[in-house]
């Protein structure tokens, strides 16, 4: 038996708060229809989502992931630690010192909710949001 999910990715406290729900395929599209449903603790809603495919053979008690996507972000600006050094701030320092010290070669800044900044790791795409 295989069974696929779509994960929902909205800020959060200390990590970020997830909802997951089954989804016919791994389509971009029938997740992003779903986003609108979506509402976290404090009002948060999702920055992004990911998608996994559960599988579980006769003899298994409980399915496993057997497959994950990386992370589609809902929109997002984009930079290097290149670019966030030009437009650096003092607000920027302890991002620029964390990007030099994980090697973080791009990272993704999310403001459809409340502002959300990551690594934009690769198999991580930025798709088009209102």
């Amino acid at each position: 038996m295989k069974k696929h999910f779509v994960t929902f990715l909205s800020p959060g406290t200390f990590v970020s708060e997830t909802t997951t729900k089954p989804i016919a395929s791994w389509s971009v599209e029938m997740a992003k229809a779903m986003v609108g449903g979506i509402t976290e603790r404090h009002g948060a809603t999702p920055y992004g989502f990911m998608f996994t495919t559960r599988e579980r053979g006769p003899k298994d008690l409980d399915s496993k992931v057997v497959k994950t996507s990386g992370v589609y972000y809902l929109g997002g600006k984009v930079e290097t630690l290149a670019q966030v050094k030009r437009r650096a701030t003092k607000d920027d320092e302890t991002l620029i010192w964390n990007m030099k010290a994980n090697k973080m070669e791009r990272i993704i800044t999310n403001t459809n909710s409340w502002k959300f900044t990551a690594e934009l790791r690769k198999g991580d795409v930025v798709v088009e949001w209102p």
